[in-house]
């Protein structure tokens, strides 16, 4: 089951808040998100909704056992214990494959791909799982009691699929005293409509003009550098709108639940750096890189070779977390350089460069390397690249490349918007008034449930009129 099916939109999402806001009590209405987080996640499999369970199980006992033991070497042997475990799981069911087909490849023998399927969302509760033993390992928080808890917090419906990665001690407050106010519920379906919208109505559309322009198959070969350059443009607004869509939708089903979800993201293609990119793009993904791998390794407070180290780990760990493809890895460790460049221009207190040059240097690197994120197979993707920079001579040919632009222009400026900080800008000004004069908020409100209600009639015509459109970084 997916966020944004007719199925969730009309009967899931409708029979919870039903069933939630029969009773007060916080006990109950914990089990109430329990037991409908387990019929979500079982859509995917009863298998691996055992899965799910065991290894909530692993991190249950291991918390329980961090904090009993008095002496710090016992501490440290659940703690390992449990992230090894983990991290098994999680190589055997993503990663059997790639390795094992890497070292046959090398060895010159044939190997045939296992046929097992990836559990859903497994990348995501993993790393909520490791956050959690690790908190409590260094007195972050304290070990959850009850297993039926934690395993909310491991299942939680709305976060199952792609998170946000979130860390129980930001949470555990919430779990045990939450207040479900009309205003939190105003606000939840509000982004919950913004994000639907943005998935059905502009994500899967431009997505569309994406696979026109620039396909991801061997007729790439045919395409002109001028499609690659503008179907890349529109797969990193496909990617963008699509993911962040799925984030805005989590946070609002959160708070209509009476939880305030992290966000993870803030308009990331207006960065000026390639670590200001990734300050705003999948922010708690990041911050989980830097707070329990990153940091723990040195961090910056080693030399610069040591730096570099540990950044080349993060990166090539980055790279391998949204994918068992070396294209990821690539992906990954593209952005090393880039990153080691920009903290040596600090240290050598260059003078910085002016705002629109940075922001453009910024947008080039990143979409080219949306280019070796997209492309898995290594020979399309050198021909794309080929072609992206003008090296294969297909030209800039603009008769094809100006008929998708006429037909879309519509599309192609609000996706572009829709990337910009623009709309909520201005939504906070009109705010701001409102604020002021009690005339001017009723019209606010007014205005909001209108777009409101536009926005969730476009998406459930759109829903009915394509076929399931799943999140891409459902396959992460």
């Amino acid at each position: 089951m997916s966020l944004s099916s007719l199925f969730f939109v009309l009967c899931f999402l409708p029979i919870v808040t039903m069933v939630y806001f029969t009773t007060t009590a916080i006990e109950y209405k914990n089990k109430i998100i329990l037991f409908f987080s387990l019929l979500f996640y079982s859509f995917g499999g009863v298998g691996y909704l055992a899965l799910l369970m065991i290894m909530t199980a692993i991190g249950w006992i291991s918390g329980v056992k961090i904090e009993a033991a008095t002496d710090k070497k016992v501490k440290k042997k659940w703690l390992v214990s449990s992230i090894v475990s983990f991290v098994l799981v999680l190589g055997i069911f993503k990663y059997t494959n790639f390795f094992a087909g890497t070292v046959m490849s090398i060895a010159g023998l044939d190997w045939k791909p296992l046929t097992f399927a990836l559990p859903i969302g497994i990348s995501f509760y993993t790393f909520k799982l490791i956050s959690y033993v690790a908190d409590v390992y260094t007195g972050k928080c304290s070990a959850e009691e009850h297993y039926s808890v934690l395993l909310l917090y491991t299942s939680i419906f709305p976060q199952a699929l792609q998170g946000p990665i979130e860390r129980y001690k930001d949470i555990q407050t919430e779990i045990y005293n939450r207040e479900v106010r009309a205003y939190d519920i105003s606000e939840g379906i509000y982004r919950f409509a913004v994000g639907l919208a943005k998935k059905t109505i502009l994500a899967d559309h431009i997505g569309e003009l994406a696979n026109t322009l620039s396909p991801v198959t061997e007729s790439i070969s045919g395409s002109t550098t001028l499609a690659v350059w503008v179907g890349s443009l529109c797969y990193a607004m496909q990617l963008y709108l699509d993911f962040s869509a799925y984030t805005d939708m989590a946070i609002g089903v959160g708070r209509i639940l009476g939880f305030h979800f992290p966000e993870n993201f803030n308009y990331p293609y207006a960065a000026t750096s390639i670590k200001d990119f990734w300050r705003r793009w999948h922010i708690t993904l990041s911050s989980f890189f830097k707070d329990y791998v990153y940091i723990p390794l040195g961090g910056n407070r080693v030399g610069l070779f040591r730096t570099s180290f540990n950044l080349l780990v993060v990166w090539m760990l980055t790279g391998l977390w949204h994918g068992a493809s070396w294209n990821f890895v690539l992906w990954g460790l593209f952005y090393l350089p880039f990153i080691v460049i920009e903290n040596w221009w600090k240290k050598m207190e260059f003078p910085v460069l002016p705002r629109l040059f940075r922001h453009i240097i910024a947008v080039f690197i990143i979409n080219f390397g949306w280019l070796l994120f997209r492309y898995s197979d290594i020979n399309q993707l050198r021909e794309v690249i080929s072609i992206y920079l003008g090296i294969k001579s297909n030209g800039f040919s603009v008769s094809t490349v100006n008929i998708n632009i006429q037909n879309n222009i519509f599309l192609i400026v609000v996706c572009l918007l829709s990337c910009t900080p623009v709309f909520s800008l201005i939504g906070k000004k009109i705010y701001a008034k409102g604020e002021k004069s009690r005339g001017v908020a009723g019209l606010y409100q007014g205005v909001r449930t209108l777009i409101c209600l536009i926005l969730l009639l476009l998406s459930l015509a759109a829903m009915a009129g394509n076929s399931f459109t799943p999140f891409l970084y459902n396959q992460f």
